[in-house]
């Protein structure tokens, strides 16, 4: 085994609730580790706040790439891990998700021989005009450990042609990190902090199908009008597209709210207090299936189908929004679920399997 037995590479906000149960787990079987942060997000609100609230350790590395399209960023984070793990050697790289920073180090470990674990592998939207579905396929393909969430990403693995000597299934290490969280998740100190009344809405909008277009962009904005026209509405709002929601006018709403992204404690004690979240995030999506929030998913599709079948998700087009959260908020609120393995113990599964295959 070489001096360093596994590298984790990790670069956006999701992925960081992910990693620190495996590395906490991966600590307890004395295995060397090296943490790496690629900078895709970059920011004190994106990235940083997470390793203080999550007991993460500081990254050995910072790449520091910053944004830039796809390709650029991509070939960024790639020329950067290739000249470290060229230097380091590790037994073996961990990836995270299905963002850029994954696709990159799965690349430049498979050509340099280096073995891959791929924690989150097997999750398919079937639409490949999301860049993160490319990741996703890319990366499980050429991954040695291929590490699912739930019973659907094991049969996707299954169809493509993936050994079943590859593939594991552990559960979510994302809900890891929320039940390891619970008294911390104050939803009445983020509703005075953020002046909030009793019942709320919280939304979450990135996606490039949602935020790109500015047809598509002035149609969300009139549906996201007609939601605030119910309950007040809080959107901490990603970077990307805030301008062509501004331009739009979101902001002429006098009960629509944008915020700038919030640390993950605050950020998930909203969410519990919400009386509905609308969202086009993956991560969102699991987040409320357990704590038992109503979760309005404004895609035509989701690479997290466990979260409708076994959770409080369904999907909505931008015309049916409206009704659908009038709908929501006349209905009793939904109970908590838990979907199989989702039992706070994925971080161990997946360090179990990781020190067994280097020893």
């Amino acid at each position: 085994m070489s001096a360093t037995a596994v590298l984790h590479v990790a670069g956006a906000r999701p992925n960081f609730p992910k990693a620190a149960p495996v590395i906490r787990a991966l600590d307890r079987h004395g295995l060397r580790q090296l943490l790496v942060h690629t900078g895709q997000h970059y920011d004190e609100r994106m990235s940083e706040v997470f390793f203080r609230q999550l007991r993460l350790p500081e990254p050995d590395i910072n790449l520091g790439v910053g944004s830039g399209s796809h390709a650029c960023q991509t070939a960024g984070i790639m020329a950067g891990l290739d000249e470290l793990m060229a230097a380091t050697r590790p037994a073996l790289t961990v990836v995270y998700g299905d963002v850029n920073s994954a696709l990159a180090a799965a690349l430049v470990a498979t050509k340099l021989g280096i073995p891959v674990a791929h924690v989150e592998a097997g999750l398919r939207s079937f639409d490949r005009s999301m860049p993160e579905e490319v990741n996703r396929i890319v990366v499980d393909h050429v991954s040695d450990l291929l590490l699912a969430t739930s019973a659907d990403a094991v049969a996707h693995l299954g169809n493509e042609g993936i050994a079943a000597e590859k593939i594991h299934f552990v559960g979510n290490p994302m809900i890891d990190t929320l039940l390891d969280n619970p008294d911390r998740f104050d939803v009445a100190a983020i509703r005075a902090a953020l002046s909030l009344p009793d019942r709320y809405i919280v939304a979450t909008l990135h996606r490039p199908a949602n935020v790109d277009d500015p047809a598509g962009v002035i149609d969300l904005v009139k549906a996201m009008h007609a939601v605030a026209d119910q309950l007040p509405v809080v959107l901490p709002l990603h970077p990307r597209g805030r301008r062509h929601l501004e331009d739009a006018g979101l902001l002429s709403h006098r009960a629509l709210r944008v915020v700038e992204p919030l640390g993950y404690i605050e950020f998930v004690s909203l969410v519990r207090g919400a009386a509905v979240v609308v969202t086009d995030s993956g991560g969102v999506q699991e987040e409320t299936t357990v704590l038992g929030v109503p979760c309005l998913t404004l895609r035509p599709n989701t690479e997290r189908p466990v979260t409708i079948t076994h959770g409080t998700n369904r999907l909505v087009t931008r015309a049916a929004l409206a009704e659908a959260v009038t709908t929501t908020l006349d209905a009793e609120r939904p109970a908590a679920c838990t979907p199989p393995l989702w039992d706070g113990k994925a971080g161990e599964r997946i360090a179990d399997i990781i020190a067994g295959v280097l020893r």
